[in-house]
Parts: C-alpha cells; structure tokens; sequence
C-alpha cells in the first residue's frame, strides 16, 4: 500500500470499480503536497513556526502576464461534444517549463457542462477532487456537472481539467498492473531486515520506473505549476477572476493559485483542506493522527451493531483496534483467498488498504463491516479487497489508472522526503504508533517511497497569505480522517481573506455530504457572493 494519494478522495461505493463522488485521491494519502517552486519563494515576509523553523510566505506573480506567455492566454479552445450529452471537451496548450516558455508544451484535457439557466451565467466554476492524481474530468462528468445544486449548474458553466502528469493530461507512467499487483502487495509493516529490504526496494523499482517513462514530465509537475496553468486556463475561458472548488488535494491547489494571484481570486471554496505550511513529515504524523481519530469513530460505531465482527457491546474502541490489528498480523502470515481471478490472496497491505478506504465516508462503515466479517468469520477476503481495488482505481482485468503514479510525481517534488532511509523511519515509529495505534506502522513505512525519487524536490514548507484576494471559505471537518481540521484552521488563519466553515461531524469533506447547513452556506456565497458569518459551525 505504498502512496497514499493525498488529498484524498470518497470511499468507494458497494460497486466494485465504481467512482465516488470526490475522487480527491489522497483518497488517502500519506504523501500530502504541500508545494512550493524555488523560484516563487518570497524573498521577505517570513515566520518563525512553532517548530522553529522559517517558514517562507508564497509570493504573488506580477499582475502583467509576461510577454513569453502571451500566446498560451491568447488561444482559442476548440469544444467537441464528449462523453455524456451536454459535455464538451478541449485541450488547453500550456508551457511545460514556465521559465522557458518556448522550449516544449504540455497537452491538458479540458472538460465543462454549460449553465442550464436562462439567465446570463456568472460565470465558470472550476472544480478539482483532489489526489493529487484524480481526474477532475471524470469527476466533473461523473458528478460535479449533474450532482451540483441545480442553481448552482443554472449560473455556472462547470469546468474541470486534468492538471499536467494526471490522467487524460500527459500522464505519468510508471508500473504496469502486474508490477503495480505486485508493488500495492508489499509488506509495510516489516518485521525483519528481508522485510525492509524488500520494501526498500519496491519504492526504489517504483520510482525508477517513473523515471524511465516520464522523464519528460517529472520536474514539471508541481502544484504551483498547475495552478499557473489554472490562470491561463481561466484567461481563455474568458473570466477575469477564477471562480472554484477545490476538495482534498484541490484545496492546496486552489490555495496556491490564491497565493499566486490573490487579485484574480472571485469565489473560491476551500473543502477538506491542507495545511501547505508545515512539512512531509508532520503531514504524514497528522494524518496518521486523523485516520486513527476516523476508526474510534468508526469503532464506536461498530460495537452497536450485531454484525461487527470486532467485538460486541461492551468493547472500547482501543479493544476494537487491537482485535484489527491482530487480525492484520494474521494476514501478514497468512493471506486468505479472495476470489480474484488473477489469483492475488488478501494479506496485511491490502486489507489495511481496504480499511482505510473506509474510513472517507461513514456511509462505507456498513460495507467495511461486511468485508470484515467476511474475511474474519469465512476466511473470504473478497470484499476488502473490492474497497482496496476501488481505492487504488485498478480495474476488473488488472489495469490501474495513473492515480498512484501522478501522486507519487506531485508529492515528492512538491516537499522534501519525509524520510531519507529506513533508519529515520525506525526512529519515527514511537511517534506514528502514539499517532495511531492500529496504522501507525504502515503509515510510517508507507511514506518512505520519495526518498528514492529520481527528481529531487523543487518546493518548500510555506504559508500562503494571499493579500488582497476576495473572501475565500475553507472548510474543515472535526473528525475528517485525510485532512484533519487542525489543518483547516491553519489555513484559514494563513490567508488574508479566510473565512473558517466547520463541519462537526465524521468523514473527508463536507459539501455535498448531506448537510443542509453546509450546503446552504456554500450555495449562497457561490451564487451571491456572501460569505459564511465567522465562526460558522454545522453538524
């Protein structure tokens, strides 16, 4: 189980292969980006953090585009129609280098669903699920252009587009599905030097593969760089300020282009947000800490049904945990049949995958409980694989989208490696078990694979202030396992402009999860403009 998309998407459905309705992959990721290019650094402007360290401020672009750029604001998109009716599709042009602007380009899939009301739209609405690694062109087809509040698709053209490295935009490619079976099965719990050692290698394999088939790419797909091609992208769809909402991952992205061109930011969502001013490896402990505060949820929960196969009424939540992870020492053991026709058995890497998964959306908590009970009472390991599977986006003959891939590639050059070795890793489980007592060691592990990467980072820990920019809402959820809310309240107090809205409640994400408080808030300052009053809270 390796890369942990970050900024994550929504749990998979009861249908095997089926998307959700945020793809924001970190769906789970222990290698949250939090990015920043060199050349953006600001000069001043700096903080000293709690840690101690000297955290710089992202400075905005100047307002005037350079002449070198010119011509990519200048074209003209070609729309066909495409997929389901009332989607068109184009490509957008975009420098693959912005500071050499003529040497090469890059392709970038571009996707929309025109306003459907007779009035005159306000304008476009771009969305990303986040990752980094999900398809906002799927998730604009598959949700985003018909499961958005009616008036907010009657106002706006809702527009999506895969950011460079990511999906239908230039992908990177790295595994095939038969090394990608392989790598998703290793062992992240080693318990002994072969173990290591075998880890140790699969990120090294991964990470050359990389290497070798996008080569191209791989030192050109940072966040601040897709969130420059966000900027001509709205130029070309003719809107003075980019309108957008952002999950998971998007929230960075979207926090970065702010920070970028804070006077070019209209009504800007924030939901599910990273904190982009601390570093790989506090992301990676606060996440652990966030998936742990997701299964006591879950656990709690557990125990009041007769199905839970953790334990009945009466058991805590730490029993819950411990009867887990016994049953993961299990696996790791001894793998379990799980009825795939490529023959791969359920061991410990992709069950805890499977439980993770999970952990997105309390409305999977009846699914997991099933596949748990499956696996532990009918040695059938079935159906926590189908929530690995849907996870990792592998496919029913073996392929996998480029999901891990593009997130591996974003995050490792966005922030430094949390872990250079194995030995930093040793030295860091106490902290990760403390974080989580029942994923605390995978995550750890989980989150060596940049150190092997063939591209050294280009970004830094930072702050985005975004002076001057309009109000921006960022949504946190208490108990939100991919971005824990700690992260939402950073950020909010980063930015100028931040306005909190806070979710009290369970799962990644908190628009168009069945708050009518949240909803409501969000719907309004999209269609009117108006902010959450501050400190604005839903359950």
């Amino acid at each position: 189980m390796h890369t942990w998309p970050s900024a994550h998407r929504r749990p998979p459905r009861r249908t095997r292969g089926t998307r959700t309705r945020t793809t924001a992959r970190l769906t789970a990721s222990l290698l949250t980006a939090a990015a920043l290019l060199i050349s953006a650094c600001s000069a001043g402007g700096s903080t000293t953090s709690a840690g101690g360290t000297v955290e710089a401020a992202l400075a905005a672009l100047p307002r005037s585009t350079p002449s070198a750029l010119a011509p990519y604001y200048a074209q003209t998109l070609k729309w066909r129609d495409c997929g389901a009716p009332g989607f068109q599709c184009a490509t957008l042009k975009a420098p693959l280098d912005y500071d050499k602007p003529g040497a090469g380009d890059v392709r970038l899939a571009v996707a929309r669903k025109k306003a459907t009301g007779k009035a005159r739209p306000i304008g476009s609405l771009l969305v990303n699920p986040g990752g980094p690694g999900g398809s906002a062109v799927d998730y604009l087809q598959q949700y985003a252009g018909v499961g958005y509040p009616a008036d907010v698709r009657a106002r706006y053209d809702i527009v999506a587009m895969d950011p460079r490295g990511v999906a239908r935009s230039e992908p990177v490619k790295c595994l095939g599905g038969r090394q990608m079976d392989a790598y998703t099965q290793t062992d992240t719990t080693p318990d002994d030097q072969k173990e290591r050692d075998a880890l140790v290698t699969a990120d090294k394999k991964f990470a050359e593969s990389c290497g070798a088939h996008s080569a191209r790419l791989l030192r050109h797909v940072s966040t601040v760089e897709a969130a420059r091609d966000m900027d001509i992208l709205r130029a070309v769809l003719g809107d003075p300020k980019l309108n957008y909402v952002g999950a998971s991952y998007g929230t960075f992205l979207g926090a970065t282009y702010a920070g970028l061109f804070p006077e070019r930011v209209g009504r800007v969502v924030l939901d599910g947000a990273m904190d982009p001013s601390v570093d790989a490896r506090r992301l990676n402990l606060d996440q652990t800490a966030g998936f742990e505060t997701a299964f006591q949820a879950f656990a709690k929960d557990c125990v009041k049904h007769t199905d839970c196969p953790l334990g009945g009424k009466g058991t805590t939540p730490a029993q819950v945990g411990e009867h887990l992870k016994a049953f993961f020492r299990k696996l790791d053991a001894h793998p379990i049949p799980a009825g795939d026709k490529d023959g791969r058995k359920l061991g410990e890497s992709l069950a805890t995958t499977g439980v993770i998964a999970a952990m997105y959306d309390q409305g999977t908590w009846e699914q997991l409980r099933e596949a748990l009970g499956q696996a532990m009472r009918d040695n059938d390991g079935s159906g926590l694989l189908a929530l690995s599977d849907s996870y990792y986006e592998r496919d029913g003959n073996g392929g996998y989208s480029n999901l891990m891939m593009a997130n591996a590639a974003v995050n490792c050059l966005d922030l430094p490696p949390a872990f250079t070795g194995p030995d930093q890793v040793r030295k860091a489980l106490p902290a990760f078990d403390k974080a989580s007592p029942v994923f605390g060691d995978g995550l750890a592990w989980a989150s060596l694979n940049c150190a092997y990467w063939p591209v050294k980072a280009t970004g830094e820990p930072h702050r985005i202030e975004a002076k001057g920019a309009a109000p921006i809402v960022v949504v946190g959820t208490t108990r939100d396992p991919a971005t824990p809310y700690r992260w939402a309240q950073s950020l909010a107090r980063q930015l100028s402009s931040g306005r909190l809205l806070t979710y009290v409640g369970d799962g990644h994400t908190a628009y168009g999860r069945g708050s009518s408080c949240i909803d409501d808030a969000i719907d309004t300052y999209l269609l009117r403009g108006t902010p959450p009053a501050k400190g604005k809270r839903c359950s």
